[in-house]
């Protein structure tokens, strides 16, 4: 049974300019059993047509020359109901063959909501092998079943030969209670004979009784006897140590932060990015906990440096504030920096500021032992040096895998080395068990 006869086929809605990722994403949905509402460059789209085609879902090609339609559309995009579906134009233009296949799969998933992304054919069939279990208990056996076996046994009791080691007394008869037949058993111990007492010369002088012991507590010690113990007057009394004191009325969370190592205070989770990470990006901040104790920063290479179109895109789906990253700015935990290409990170006494730096982020000055790393699709193959440097200096570092991995050079590369491996939902988990919970310094585990 297909998808489109077990449910209504959702409306969806293409804005790409024309060209040939247009083409490879109508071909894409044609093969998706979708209701196609509307196509259309978004640069002259109004935003009053977007919305009276009422779609569910927004397939949108994104590039640098769509950034300021998708600003102008920004109020019809983010009503409430309505899923965006972005893929890089350049990346969907590129696309042919199976791998167009695979990811049309991929997205008739996303659009339905199932996990089907195999081909026709390679359904995963039942197991028909046998696994071990708990056989079923007996039933039990009812008293009647067993009664006609007691009277047969009691009727054969007295033919079973008897054990020549044991004969019951006579006094007794059997059936015998156990008690009655050990008691019979026991020997007869004779009476005492009345013997004359021994003449007192040969008797021993008896032993003197020796004096009642006696426990005085207050004279136990610990030293010889012949030391005689001071009088109880004469002992000097111990001067009680004094007890440390706390004013809870002046406790202040900027102490007990100043007391805490400069290295858990310039804890970050720093995440790399390139061709194909915009989607990772998204599915990995969405999946990110509101409780997360460390400052997230995002470096990304993007054509034509329009940073901000990012910040605001993953501030639809992020619980986290998403801001972008400035010179002179500290790293604020629980809040996402996006980091442009200029922008470099110092490591100070009350965490991670940013600072202008031509070179961009340096991963080698992070401190190892409080950072995390993931390296998304598209990371620079150029990173996975100093990623591996820095777990090994006791970083954590991971990787993407999986089918909507379209660059995997860096992460595989850091897979290969060992590192955890994951889809960025998976990796998103795992960030939050390491550090979804504060400490009671306020500080990350």
């Amino acid at each position: 049974m297909s998808v489109s006869e077990t449910q209504v086929a959702p409306a969806v809605a293409l804005l790409a300019r024309p060209g040939a990722a247009r083409e490879r994403l109508r071909e894409a949905l044609s093969h998706a059993d979708v209701q196609l509402v509307l196509e259309d460059d978004p640069n002259t789209l109004e935003a009053r047509v977007l919305q009276e085609a009422r779609p569910q879902f927004v397939v949108i090609a994104l590039e640098a020359a769509i950034e300021d339609a998708l600003e102008r559309l920004e109020a019809v995009l983010s009503a409430p109901g309505l899923t965006l579906v972005f893929d890089e134009a350049e990346l969907a233009a590129r696309r042919d063959g199976w791998e167009a296949q695979r990811w049309g799969r991929h997205l008739a998933a996303k659009l339905h909501g199932h996990q089907q992304v195999l081909p026709p054919g390679a359904e995963e069939e039942p197991s028909l092998q046998l696994e071990p279990g708990h056989p079923a208990p007996p039933p039990a056996p009812q008293e009647e079943a067993l009664q006609p076996h007691l009277d047969q046994a009691l009727s054969w009791a007295g033919e079973v030969p008897a054990d020549s080691l044991y004969s019951p007394p006579s006094q007794l008869h059997e059936p015998i209670a156990l008690e009655q037949a050990l008691a019979a058993l026991q020997p007869v111990v004779p009476e005492p004979l009345d013997l004359p007492s021994p003449p007192p010369a040969l008797a021993e002088p008896a032993a003197p009784a020796a004096p009642p012991i006696s426990f005085d507590h207050t004279a136990w010690s610990l030293v010889e006897e012949s030391i005689e113990a001071p009088a109880p007057a004469e002992v000097v009394a111990t001067v009680a140590a004094p007890q440390p004191s706390f004013d809870t009325d002046h406790l202040s969370l900027v102490d007990l932060d100043a007391a805490a190592p400069a290295g858990a205070r310039a804890a970050s989770l720093l995440v790399l990015a390139g061709i194909g990470g915009p989607d990772a990006l998204r599915r990995l901040l969405g999946a990110l906990p509101a409780s997360l104790s460390v400052p997230v920063l995002v470096h990304m290479r993007l054509d034509g440096g329009r940073y901000g179109n990012l910040v605001k895109q993953m501030a639809r789906v992020s619980p986290l504030p998403v801001q972008l990253a400035e010179a002179g700015q500290r790293a604020i935990p629980g809040e996402v920096h996006v980091l442009a290409d200029d922008i470099g990170v110092r490591t100070a006494p009350d965490g991670l500021h940013f600072l202008s730096d031509a070179n961009g982020i340096a991963i080698a000055g992070l401190p190892a032992e409080h950072t995390a790393l993931v390296l998304l699709s598209g990371a620079d193959l150029a990173h996975v040096g100093p990623a591996l440097d820095l777990a090994a200096a006791g970083a954590w570092v991971a990787g993407q895998v999986g089918e909507g991995c379209y660059d995997p050079a860096a992460a595989t590369a850091v897979v290969a080395a060992g590192m955890v491996a994951g889809e960025p939902q998976e990796l998103a988990q795992a960030i939050a068990v390491r550090w979804g919970e504060q400490d009671d310094n306020g500080e990350a585990p």
